[in-house]
């Protein structure tokens, strides 16, 4: 799963994203970015404005700077004024390799690392916890882009939850207490095709109404599971019969029923919130899933890349039943439409508005009409270089970040106009956070907090 890059290219995989909180409920008030992504994994936090431009060494519009251990791509949470961050740190020093290249070998690094949860003053940066969730020696390997602190945690202000793949699940209170931890034994996110590319799990928690919601995509075990976020205890769990993927669940409130949609290889789908059943599945994606689902328009939109295809779909939300395309067709009763090859390979879209905004690993920036699938425009930002980080939204105003550092911010709209580019100074994997205004963006060695001042 090369975060972006892999025909064997694979380059990166893994990834950042995925983690996602309370999707579903009505969280979309600017302030409160429960989960990767934000409300819902939209990407979107309206209603203050954002900053245009900064300088990381004036520093112009930086609120507050910190240093953080370790190595991780997990993006920060944030309920009222608290903020969550993970990382995993080791005793040698950890290699993050950018940019557009081919390797799917994984980092040899066999030493003891420790893996943690920060809790900090979102207005100021102060730490208020930490916690050691595990120490020992990482279970699986990680690709030289990804880190074994990939998922995003996520909280619903009451508790906070933080997914470390082999080493486990861990549930706290707002005040750093452990609830309960769950082990789901190992979790290897391997490229099927070469095993022993090991490049570490990404896939986040959700929660939605007290549950805990993981999918667990990995070689010789993939399943869907809900927990009860007081106890831990399993409510249920679903097989599934799909290759390892990177990809966060996306939670859906729907009229007649709340429905966990799933991207994958072999199974996309729609699984019954209460119980698990399926309603409706897809197969004939790009074999390395790692973009998010997102809701919007009445339509469920997934995409993924490498092999043979690179899909976008925009899907009814009340489709049952196998909606598979037949061979040659873009669109079906329940597939409004799509495209064959296009869809992004790390970064989950960007739907602002009407538009669909589809970045592709080498910052290929295509916008699209999100309802009826029309080309709006194809532009590419900066000179080509490799893009993790998925895209955000605010205040009329696009985010996206390069591996190496540049943050583009690009006018929502029809045309395109980059309004800004702002160099960070530091490698940017980590999709960025927003609450209140104020960007928080975590890059390779640090966290800072930048709004208009």
């Amino acid at each position: 799963m090369l975060r972006n890059s892999s025909r064997i290219l694979l380059s990166t995989v893994i990834l950042f994203g995925t983690l996602i909180v309370l999707q579903g409920q009505n969280t979309t008030d600017g302030e409160n970015w429960p989960s990767f992504r934000g409300p819902n994994a939209s990407g979107i936090a309206d209603r203050y404005a954002t900053p245009v431009s900064w300088d990381v060494d004036t520093p112009k519009n930086i609120n507050w700077k910190i240093k953080l251990p370790g190595l991780a791509h997990s993006s920060p949470v944030i309920w009222g004024d608290r903020m969550f961050v993970t990382t995993a740190t080791g005793e040698a020093d950890a290699e993050l390799k950018v940019g557009l290249y081919g390797s799917i070998e994984p980092v040899d690094d066999d030493s003891v690392h420790e893996w943690k949860v920060y809790c900090l003053d979102k207005k100021t940066g102060k730490i208020m916890w930490e916690k050691t969730a595990h120490k020992g020696v990482p279970k699986v390997k990680r690709h030289p882009k990804a880190t074994h602190a990939n998922s995003t945690p996520s909280t619903d202000g009451k508790y906070v939850v933080a997914f470390f793949g082999s080493e486990g699940l861990y549930c706290y209170n707002m005040d750093g207490k452990l609830i309960w931890k769950k082990d789901f034994g190992l979790l290897d996110a391997a490229f099927f095709m070469v095993p022993s590319a090991q490049w570490e799990f990404a896939s986040s928690p959700v929660i939605h109404q007290g549950v805990v919601i993981v999918q667990c995509d990995a070689l010789n075990t993939a399943f869907l599971a809900a927990l009860d976020i007081k106890t831990g205890k399993e409510i249920w769990r679903t097989a599934r019969e799909d290759v390892p993927t990177w990809s966060t669940p996306t939670v859906h409130v729907g009229e007649k029923q709340t429905q966990i949609i799933v991207n994958g290889f072999k199974h996309m789908g729609g699984y019954d919130f209460k119980t698990g059943k399926e309603i409706w599945e897809i197969s004939g994606g790009g074999d390395i899933p790692v973009p998010t689902p997102v809701v919007a328009h009445g339509m469920v939109f997934i995409n993924s890349a490498h092999g043979r295809l690179s899909p976008i779909y925009a899907i009814k939300l009340e489709s049952e039943g196998d909606i598979s395309l037949k061979e040659d067709n873009t669109s079906n009763d329940s597939i409004v439409w799509s495209v064959r090859r296009g869809g992004s390979y790390m970064l989950t879209p960007l739907i602002y508005g009407d538009f669909l905004y589809n970045l592709q690993w080498n910052g290929a920036l295509t916008c699209y009409n999100a309802k009826t699938g029309e080309v709006v425009y194809k532009e590419q930002l900066g000179k080509m270089t490799g893009f993790s980080a998925s895209g955000v939204a605010a205040d009329g105003k696009l985010y996206f970040a390069s591996e190496e550092g540049d943050v583009f911010v690009i006018k929502a709209g029809p045309e395109f106009e980059v309004l800004a580019t702002n160099p960070m100074k530091d490698k940017c994997m980590a999709t960025p956070a927003i609450s209140e205004g104020t960007l928080y963006i975590r890059t390779h060695h640090h966290l800072m907090a930048i709004s208009e001042k």
